[in-house]
Formats: structure tokens, sequence, C-alpha cells
């Protein structure tokens, strides 16, 4: 999909590039024959001009060989004659060739054949008078104004042939140095082409890095004011946990004192009041002495539960005796209402007493959620103190998570989770399957003392 917008994004770059391509082939091809074509026409041109050469040569050798024929007499010479003879033939029959696709030449080269032909012929026929002794009856046709108008005129066409070819010759080098002039123009017109094709292909590139730099610095504007707003959101929600946590405790303090002090008011008037009137009632009425037994007996069961109450509600240990004694209570507790074994290392420890109330609800917390679901056996409850703060452990060997999977219901550690960020610690939950729960929180030392 990529590979496609790319190409889309750089169509007219593309296209310009295959043309250039397919253009430049074409003029490398177009020049190559052409000039190939011219090559062999001048190869042809040049193998014309060495059988006219050869005509020529051909020619004189004949009349010279038929000179000392005539003055030696002896066969050698004779034979080298007719050698003679012979290569003019074939010169003529390979000229006849060559000149054929050429009227004007062939027409010039057929003129020059009837004229050596006839010239051959004087030459026979002066050697045939030579040996039948009538030489002396007859005059040498190549010494008659006959035979020097015909070796002229031999020379003349041989001159033109040789022109022609020459002219040839020129075109030819005249086509090769426009084949070469074309071929330099198209490869200069391409290499313009396609340094326009690199500027546009440039300037695309540019507009586009250009571009994505926009987007990039767009996104990076973005994220930053999302996480901006993100860490304002967290700081607002912690600080609205903090106050919905300190809201909750002080209205269980307000509850607490209440129960202890309005209702434990009550209730112990009641139970004096019960406890004079049975005594005055004891001997005369026996009936309402037992009811009054049983009432009084209600009343401390009612005292025992508003007790009871008001420790859940603001555990009075904590502020009386300490976080240290406070949280063994609670762990001796839980040992005696779930029969888990809870092994406690609590250390005395320097918090806020805010603080000190953080850690207790931890602590409940985490062994709420063990009595519901971890299905524990031992439970590790520990405080220490260091050089960079007070750390808080509850640990478990209970049947664990998988915390890479959001749990369908995790509002108890979420709760803790921003308990103790609101107080300004760190809360890290390490767990996995079949390998039990550790719940660690960190807290700053408090300078503040214990009132």
């Amino acid at each position: 999909m990529e590979e496609f917008i790319a190409v889309k994004r750089n169509l007219l770059v593309i296209f310009t590039a295959l043309l250039a391509a397919v253009v430049m082939v074409f003029i490398s091809e177009s020049a190559y024959w052409r000039s190939l074509a011219s090559l062999n026409e001048l190869d042809t041109m040049a193998t014309s001009r060495r059988e006219i050469r050869r005509l020529e040569l051909g020619m004189r050798d004949v009349e010279v060989e038929q000179q000392k024929y005539l003055l030696s007499g002896r066969q050698d010479d004779f034979g080298a004659y007719k050698q003679g003879i012979q290569t003019v033939r074939k010169a003529i029959e390979a000229l006849s060739l060559r000149y054929a696709p050429r009227p004007q030449a062939a027409t010039v080269l057929a003129q020059l054949s009837a004229l050596t032909d006839a010239h051959l012929s004087a030459f026979a026929n002066k050697i045939i008078w030579y040996e039948d002794g009538r030489q002396a009856d007859h005059p040498d046709p190549t010494f008659t104004s006959v035979g020097f108008e015909r070796t002229e005129d031999i020379r003349t066409l041989i001159s033109q042939l040789l022109d022609e070819d020459a002219q040839g010759a020129i075109e030819e080098r005249r086509a090769v140095y426009r084949t070469l002039t074309f071929s330099r123009i198209g490869v200069t017109l391409l290499s313009v082409i396609s340094l326009m094709a690199l500027v546009m292909y440039l300037r695309q590139s540019y507009a586009l890095a250009r571009e994505q730099r926009r987007q990039s610095s767009l996104l990076l504007a973005q994220r930053d004011q999302l996480e901006c707003d993100m860490s304002e959101s967290t700081a607002q929600l912690v600080e609205l946990t903090h106050h919905l946590q300190s809201a909750r405790e002080d209205e269980r303090s307000r509850l607490a004192r209440d129960l202890h002090d309005e209702l434990g008011s009550l209730l112990t008037s009641a139970k004096l009041d019960a406890a004079r009137i049975k005594s005055r009632l004891a001997d005369t009425a026996p009936e309402a002495s037992e009811r009054l037994e049983h009432l009084v007996s209600t009343l401390n069961s009612g005292i025992a539960l508003k007790r009871r109450i008001a420790e859940d509600l603001r555990p009075s240990s904590l502020s009386q005796l300490g976080l240290t004694i406070t949280l063994e209570i609670l762990a001796r507790e839980y040992e005696k209402s779930s029969g888990v074994r809870v092994l406690c290392d609590l250390k005395p420890v320097k918090l806020s007493p805010s603080a000190e109330l953080v850690v207790y609800r931890m602590m409940q917390e985490a062994i709420t959620n063990i009595t519901k679901y971890a299905q524990a056996k031992h439970v590790w409850l520990s405080t220490a103190e260091g050089a960079n703060g007070v750390t808080v452990r509850v640990r478990d060997d209970g049947v664990g998570m998988d915390t890479t999977v959001p749990p369908k219901s995790a509002y108890g550690l979420l709760g803790m989770h921003y308990r103790v960020k609101a107080q300004g610690g760190s809360f890290k939950v390490t767990s996995s399957p079949g390998q039990g729960t550790l719940i660690e929180a960190r807290f700053a030392l408090s300078d503040t003392p214990r009132e």
C-alpha cells in the first residue's frame, strides 16, 4: 500500500524518467543502426575503389604482357597476358554487382565495360595477326587515333566512377556526422529532461519532507498538549481522590465520635437505669427482674457493637497505640477470623498521621482482596524504614493474577493506588498466575512528631 502511494505521488517524475529512458534507447539504437549502415556503405565504396584500381591495373598488365609476348614470343608472357584479362573480367563482374543498385554508376560501368571489351579485342587481334605473320600488314590498334581515344575514354570513365564513389563517401560521412550530431543533441536534451525530472523529484521530496516536519510538529504539539492535559487530569484526580478520602475519613471520624459519645452515652445511661430498676424489683417482681437482666445483656451487646463499628470507622488504636501495634491487631483479628496464617515483620516507621491512616486502609483493603480472591494459606505483612523512605509490603501465596490483562474488577487496587499517590507515595503490584501477589507502597519519611 505504501509503495502504491509513493508511485502515485511521484507519477509525473516516474513517467518523465521512463519517457527519457525510452527516448534515450531509441536515439542510441537509431544512431547505431544509421552509423552501421553508413559504415557498411563506406566499406562497400572502399571495395569498389579497390576493384576500379584492380581494373585499371589489369588493363595496364594486359597491355604490358601483350607487348612482352609480342617481343619475346614466350608462353609465360602469354599466360600472364591471359591472367590479366581474367583480372579485368573479374573486376568488371564485381563492379557490376556493386553498382547494380545505383543506376548512374551502373550506366557508367556499362560504358566502361564496352570500351574495355573493345580494347581487349584489339589486343587479341594484334596477337592473332602476330601468330599468323600478318602483323606488318596491320598497324598496332592501341596506337591509332581510335585506340588513343578509347584509352582516354576508359580513363575518363574510371575517373567518373572514382569521383562518384568519393562523392558517395562524402555523403555517407556527412550522414555519420548528422547521426552523431542528432545523437549529441538527443543526449543533451535527455540530460536536460533528466535534470528537470531530478529537480521536480527533489522539489517534491522537499515539499514532502516539509509537510512531514509540519505534521510531526503538530503531532508533537498535540502529544505535549495531551500529556499536559493528562498530567493535569491526573493531578486533579489525585487531588479529588485525596479530598474524597479526607472527607470520607473525616465523616468516619465524626460518625465514630458520635457513636462513641452520643450513642455510647445513651446506651450506658440506659444500662445504668436498667441496673437500678433491676435492683429495686429483685424481690417484688422476679419475672420483671429476668426481663431487665435480658435488657442489660442486650445493651451490653449494643455497646460492644457500637465499639466495633466505631473501631471500623476510625481505629482508635492508631492514634493511641501507633501504626505497628494497630497493624498487629489487624493481622491477629484476620488470622483468627479466616484461619489464614499471617506472618508479620513490622518495624516502627516515621510517617505522618495521614500516611499512617493510608497504610492502615491499604492493609485493610489488601486483606479484604486476599479473603475474596487469593485463596491463600499464608500472608506476610512488613514495614521497613530506609534512607529512601518507608516501604510497606503485603504478600500472599494465593492463586495470583496476570498483571498484563486488565482485571474485570480492580477498584480495590485502583483505590489503593490513588490513596498512596495522593499521599505522595508510589504503588506497585507484582503477580503472576499461581505465584501469589505482592503489593508494595513507598512513602517519604515524616519529620512531624506524633502528638
